[in-house]
C-alpha cells in the first residue's frame, strides 16, 4: 500500500485520527509568511486528506489499486507520421520536444508524471485509440506544464489541440486524458479522477480551450464547477473552427496565440458584468423605464403604481383602514388590469366575511343593512357579484399552526402555478410573526422572512403586499396620532430597508371620510415618488373616491416624515 510520503506528506511518527500539515502542493506558491501553515487535512486511518488553501484532495490506493507504469521506448515519427502531422500545422520540433513516438502502427502520446511515463495513448492514422494497461488518471503534457512556471494553465480536449498550442508556443498546456465524457455516462465522476491529485491547485487561472462541440462545452462546464469557475476563462473560436487545431490550420500560430491570450471568464452564476447585460440594458433604453400599473385612483399614481416583482408595506394606526383600502386597491388592479389576486389575511377571515367585503366594491353597496346604510345589495346583485369575482380573487385559510412563511409561500405558489395569480396579500404581519423560530431574535427572523419573500416576488413575477402595524404611537396635543412612518412599525427597521415601496394609510380624524394616503418609500423613481394625496372614503361600499377640490379639509403642502 501506499503511503502518505509518496505524495509528499510529511506526518509526525504515530500519527492517527485527524493531522494538520503542510501541503506539499501549494507551499511553494506561498508567500514567505504563510509557506509554513498547515492547511492540509489527513485523515490518517481513511488515508485521505483535503487541503483547505488549495482545495488539494486524494487518496492512498490499496496494492491491488496501484496503476500500471508502462515502459516507453517507441520508435521516433516516421516520415509518414511526420507529414500527417504537418498537416495539421504541428512541425517536426514540437513532436520531438513532446516525446512523440511510433509503433503498432500508431502515434504515441506517452504521458510523463514527476519524470515517470504513468500512460500512453495509441492513435492510428484512420482514428483509432486505446490506451496502455490500467494507466494513472492524469493530464497528458503535465510535466511540461508543471515545469513552465507559468501561473496560467490551459485545458484542451485532446493531444492534438495540446500539440498545437505548444507549437504556438506555450508550455502551460494539458490535455485530458480520455476526451469529453459523454453526459449521460456512468460514474461520470470517475471521468474526472486526473483532478484529484490537485494538481490545478497550483495555477491561478484556468483557460478552458475543449473543442465547440456539445460535448466539449459539457467538458469545459464540467471542469468550471470542479475547479471553481471565478478561475475559469473560456475561448471563442473564431466562424468554422470547433477546435484550436482547425484554427491553426485555418489561419495561423498568430491566431491560436490570440484566442488564448482573448480568454473570456467563465460565467459565475448570479454575478454579472455591463457587458453580460448589454441587450437588456439597450432595450430598457428602446423601450423605456417602465413605469408600475395604475391603482385607479389618478391621485395616487402620482405617487405610487403597482408593478411585479415588488414588495410593498402597508401601515397605518389602528382604525384607519389599512385593510379596506388595500382591497379597493386590490379590486381596482384586477378590474383594471386584469390580475388575480390571492389573499392570507386573517383579519379578514372568515373567508365568507372577506368575499362580502370585495362583492361590495363590485356592487358599489352594502352587504348589511344598517340605520346608517339603507339600501343594501340585492341576492341577484349579490350572486352576480361572486360570479364575477370567482376565478379572480383566492383565499386562503390556514391553522394557527400552518402560518408559517414558508406554508403559506408554498399556498401562493400553487396559486401562481395554477390560476396566473399575479397579486399576493398578507394581512397582518403579525399573524406571521407568531411563528418565529426560538433561536432568532425578533429583528433576525423579520430580515430573513422578509428577503424571503421579496425573493419570491421578484422569482415568480408577483407583486406582494405586507400589512403591518406599527407600535402605539403617543397622541399629539390636540389628541390626535400622529402620521406613523414605516420604521415605526413594530418589530424591526427592516421593514423600511427591506421594502421596495412604503404605504401609509391615515386618518386623522376617525368620524371623517377623507383619508390620507403617504408614500413614504419608492425604491424605483419610475414607479412613483414621495408624496401624499388624499381620497374620500365611502364607507357603504368600502371603496375610495378621488376628493374633488371643494371638497378638501386641509391641503397637504409638505411630508411630515
Amino acid at each position: 500500500m501506499e503511503s502518505f510520503s509518496d505524495y509528499g506528506i510529511v506526518l509526525p511518527t504515530g500519527a492517527y485520527g485527524n493531522v494538520r500539515a503542510i501541503c506539499p502542493q501549494c507551499t511553494q506558491t506561498r508567500k514567505p509568511q504563510h509557506q509554513k501553515n498547515k492547511d492540509l487535512s489527513v485523515e490518517v486511518d481513511k488515508g485521505t486528506w483535503l487541503c483547505h488553501h488549495c482545495d488539494w484532495t486524494g487518496g492512498l490506493r490499496k496494492s491491488n489499486e496501484l496503476y500500471h507504469r508502462p515502459q516507453y521506448t517507441p520508435k521516433p515519427p516516421n516520415s509518414q507520421i511526420e507529414k500527417i502531422m504537418l498537416e495539421r500545422g504541428i512541425g517536426p520540433d514540437t513532436l520531438k520536444k513532446c516525446n512523440i513516438g511510433y509503433e503498432k502502427n500508431a502515434i504515441m502520446f506517452p504521458r510523463y508524471k514527476n519524470g515517470a511515463c504513468v500512460g500512453i495513448k495509441y492513435r492510428t492514422i484512420d482514428k483509432k485509440m486505446w490506451q496502455s494497461q490500467n494507466p494513472e488518471p492524469c493530464f497528458y503534457n503535465y510535466d511540461m506544464a508543471k515545469n513552465s512556471g507559468a501561473d496560467t494553465l490551459i485545458i484542451v480536449e485532446g493531444e492534438i489541440d495540446c500539440l498545437t498550442c505548444v507549437e504556438a508556443g506555450f508550455q502551460n498546456v494539458v490535455s485530458v486524458p480520455d476526451g469529453a465524457p459523454s453526459p449521460n455516462s456512468k460514474n461520470l465522476e470517475n471521468k474526472f479522477k486526473f483532478l484529484d491529485d490537485g494538481f490545478v491547485g497550483g495555477f491561478e487561472k484556468i483557460i478552458l480551450a475543449t473543442d465547440g462541440d456539445e460535448p466539449g462545452l459539457f467538458l469545459r462546464d464540467e471542469l468550471a464547477k470542479k475547479i471553481g469557475p471565478h478561475k475559469c476563462y473560456r475561448v471563442d473560436y473564431p466562424h468554422g473552427c470547433k477546435d484550436l487545431n482547425d484554427v491553426l490550420c485555418t489561419f495561423s500560430k498568430h491566431e491560436v496565440v490570440s484566442v488564448i491570450n482573448t480568454a473570456k471568464p467563465m460565467p459565475i452564476d448570479g454575478l454579472y458584468s455591463a457587458g453580460d447585460m448589454k441587450q437588456a440594458v439597450m432595450g430598457l433604453y428602446e423601450s423605456g423605464l417602465k413605469s408600475g400599473l395604475s391603482t385607479g385612483w389618478a391621485s395616487v399614481d402620482e405617487f405610487y403604481t403597482v408593478r411585479t416583482c415588488e414588495m410593498t408595506i402597508i401601515t397605518g394606526i389602528p382604525g384607519s383602514g389599512k385593510s379596506t383600502w388595500l382591497d379597493a386597491l386590490t379590486y381596482n388592479v384586477n378590474t383594471l388590469h386584469g390580475w388575480k389576486i390571492a389573499y392570507c389575511s386573517p383579519e379578514n377571515w372568515p373567508i365568507a366575511r372577506h368575499i362580502a367585503n370585495i362583492a361590495e366594491k363590485e356592487v358599489k353597496k352594502s352587504f348589511i343593512e344598517t340605520p346608517y346604510f339603507h339600501v343594501r345589495m340585492t341576492k341577484r346583485e349579490l350572486e352576480n357579484a361572486i360570479r364575477r369575482i370567482d376565478g379572480q380573487f383566492f383565499f386562503t385559510q390556514l391553522s394557527d399552526n400552518d402560518m408559517s412563511i414558508e406554508n403559506i409561500l408554498s399556498v401562493m405558489q400553487g396559486a401562481i402555478s395554477r390560476h396566473g395569480v399575479k397579486g399576493i396579500v398578507l394581512d397582518p404581519w403579525n399573524e406571521l410573526e407568531h411563528h418565529r423560530p426560538p433561536n432568532k431574535n425578533e429583528s433576525e427572523f423579520i430580515s430573513e422572512a422578509l428577503g424571503k419573500i421579496r425573493r419570491f416576488a421578484r422569482l415568480n413575477d408577483v407583486h406582494v403586499w405586507i400589512v403591518a402595524h406599527p407600535v402605539k404611537l403617543r397622541r399629539n396635543d390636540d389628541g390626535t396620532y400622529p402620521v406613523p412612518r414605516l420604521y415605526d412599525i413594530s418589530g424591526s427597521a427592516h421593514f423600511y430597508n427591506k421594502a421596495d415601496n412604503g404605504v401609509v394609510i391615515y386618518r386623522a380624524n376617525q368620524q371623517k371620510h377623507m383619508v390620507d394616503i403617504y408614500v413614504q418609500k419608492v425604491r424605483f423613481k419610475e414607479v412613483g415618488k414621495i408624496g401624499n394625496c388624499e381620497l374620500k372614503f365611502v364607507k357603504e361600499s368600502g371603496t375610495y373616491q378621488e376628493v374633488t377640490g371643494s371638497e378638501h379639509e386641509y391641503q397637504n403642502d409638505s411630508n411630515p416624515f
